[in-house]
């Protein structure tokens, strides 16, 4: 970034240009990082800088996600922002003077997965997943729990595929959705060691159809609360918000039969 702010400065360019460092999402080859809907797995940097539109020394908590700065960048450019475009324009926010929430309708962000390695399943199926995080919650639709979150375990028919329990040291494990990385070797090497297997379990075990964290009690989620009758309330109220957004954008995974990405060209041999 410093070679590129110093280019910027040398061609006269420095007080004209709206700048923007981001990145891509979460940290491959790690448990809950990148193909994961857990913050580790969704939250990057978000910077800005445009002398004499900007204030600077501020951060703000408004919620947002990569979609947004599109809109943002056309606004700044004063090009209109096309209707089918969903993002939100941040302009607004990154222009305003105050620090912390700014816009109280950003109180919640939405993301969703389908798919990282297109043959980590068999007939190149996807995991998809669904998330609404709030100030105070996390909740997640996993709609094929059935299926394995980071991929097949090896190259064995997917009717027949084993549980993490009956995982052997001498089964071919794949998990292919996880980047390489020796973290994960590592896991899988001693994963059948007493004190290793509940992060093997957080790294490749199937998860159940909804998952939902209290962030107060539990900011690195780690705790599923889902189905314990005393948040029954809040999960209900998270579902329907998300559904909420998910039909209002016409989200394939729930128009017509929600099968969109189950079927080819995004699927099948």
């Amino acid at each position: 970034m410093g070679v590129i702010l110093k280019q910027l400065e040398e061609k006269g360019l420095a007080e004209n240009t709206l700048v923007v460092i981001s990145g891509d999402h979460g940290a491959p080859g790690f448990p809950y990082g990148k193909c994961n809907l857990y913050d580790f797995g969704t939250n990057v940097a978000l910077i800005a800088k445009w002398p004499g539109h900007i204030p600077e020394n501020r951060v703000v908590t408004d919620f947002t996600t990569l979609m947004d700065l599109a809109p943002t960048f056309l606004e700044a450019g004063q090009v209109d922002v096309p209707e089918v475009m969903t993002g939100k324009s941040l302009l607004p926010v990154m222009t305003s003077t105050e620090s912390g929430r700014i816009d109280p309708t950003r109180n919640q962000a939405v993301t969703g997965r389908e798919r990282h390695v297109a043959k980590a399943r068999q007939g190149n199926l996807p995991y998809p997943q669904r998330a609404i995080r709030t100030d105070d919650y996390l909740y997640i639709i996993n709609f094929a729990a059935n299926r394995w979150p980071m991929g097949d375990p090896g190259q064995v028919d997917s009717e027949t595929l084993p549980t993490t329990d009956q995982l052997t040291n001498e089964t071919f494990v794949a998990f292919s959705d996880m980047d390489a990385s020796p973290t994960k070797a590592w896991i899988i090497e001693h994963r059948n060691e007493p004190h290793v297997k509940p992060y093997y379990d957080y790294a490749f075990a199937r998860r159940p159809g909804e998952e939902l964290y209290i962030l107060k009690d539990d900011p690195d989620q780690i705790h599923n609360v889902a189905g314990q009758v005393q948040y029954a309330d809040i999960q209900k109220q998270l579902h329907q918000q998300l559904l909420s957004v998910l039909e209002s954008t016409n989200d394939p995974r729930v128009v017509d039969d929600g099968r969109t990405f189950e079927n080819p060209p995004f699927a099948g041999e």
